[in-house]
């Protein structure tokens, strides 16, 4: 995810399995589980893992009345990576989501989801000279779906993912919010196609802020699914291996400080991602 930020989620922050709504019409207490690896761990348009593979998984409630609730991880490196002083290095390399919610159907092909989500990076967060602040998140959000189209909008009630405004480093970002509209079309025979474009708004802080896209391909192979897509954001600049000389351009380029030992990384820029995913 992340921040100074960020983490698709999973496409785009999170994504509840697609799994969940079938198993809630076949019991009243059905409890899911979920397994994956990617190539390359991207939220929200942005790499989480710098562009290295990530193990998930995750577990999930539902109950036929429409509530739910969830848990879901991944390894990542973006916290460590972006306290680039490597006297002030964190230790984190793990995110734990926690999420819980309402959804139901307004008619046969109109849908909503309300709800809340937690981000979570346990180990050692240190700040570099009080400028970041703490990464863990919590978010609102809500969303309509209509048969193949579902439009989102998540709200941040935390600074959000340890974003700052620039008027003030210790200015929280409070109030950021993300609008996301996904499809997903069924082509048959397992064979499925998937876009999203996203919007992320941080508050008091336009530098980070963003738009991204994703365009993808899934097949259902009967003992997981496969997946192939292409990811990319406005925030996408160039990693000199110095700090970032434009901000408006460089806010995710991690790792860039010359003597912190770590190469730096475009967190923005576009990426092909491979995937195989199971649920159980």
């Amino acid at each position: 995810m992340r921040t100074t930020l960020f983490a698709a989620v999973v496409a785009g922050a999170l994504s509840i399995p697609s799994s969940f709504a079938s198993a809630a019409d076949a019991s009243p207490h059905p409890f899911t589980g979920n397994v994956g690896v990617v190539s390359n761990y991207v939220f929200r348009g942005i790499s989480q893992s710098a562009g290295k593979p990530a193990l998930q998984g995750g577990f999930d409630y539902a109950h036929s009345s429409g509530f739910y609730a969830g848990t879901w991880a991944s390894n990542v490196s973006w916290v460590s990576d972006n306290y680039w002083s490597a006297t002030n290095a964190a230790s984190n390399s793990l995110e734990i989501d926690v999420y819980g919610g309402y959804k139901g159907s307004i008619s046969s092909d109109l849908g909503f989801d309300v709800g809340l989500v937690t981000y979570n990076y346990p180990g050692s967060n240190l700040t570099v000279g009080g400028t970041f602040l703490k990464p863990d998140t919590t978010e609102i959000y809500g969303a309509l779906s209509w048969k193949w189209l579902t439009a989102k909008y998540s709200r941040s009630t935390t600074a959000l993912f340890g974003w700052g405004q620039t008027s003030g480093a210790l200015n929280k970002t409070n109030g950021s919010g993300y609008l996301e509209i996904n499809g997903a079309f069924d082509l048959g025979n397992g064979w499925g196609i998937n876009a999203h474009i996203g919007d992320q708004k941080i508050k008091g802080n336009g530098p980070a802020s963003y738009t991204d896209y994703k365009l993808g391909v899934s097949k259902d192979a009967g003992y997981g699914v496969f997946g192939l897509a292409v990811t990319g954001s406005s925030s996408n600049g160039s990693c000199t291996g110095n700090a970032p000389t434009n901000a408006a351009v460089d806010v995710y380029c991690w790792g860039s400080v010359t003597g912190s030992g770590k190469s730096a990384y475009d967190a923005g820029k576009s990426a092909v991602v491979l995937s195989f995913s199971k649920a159980f």
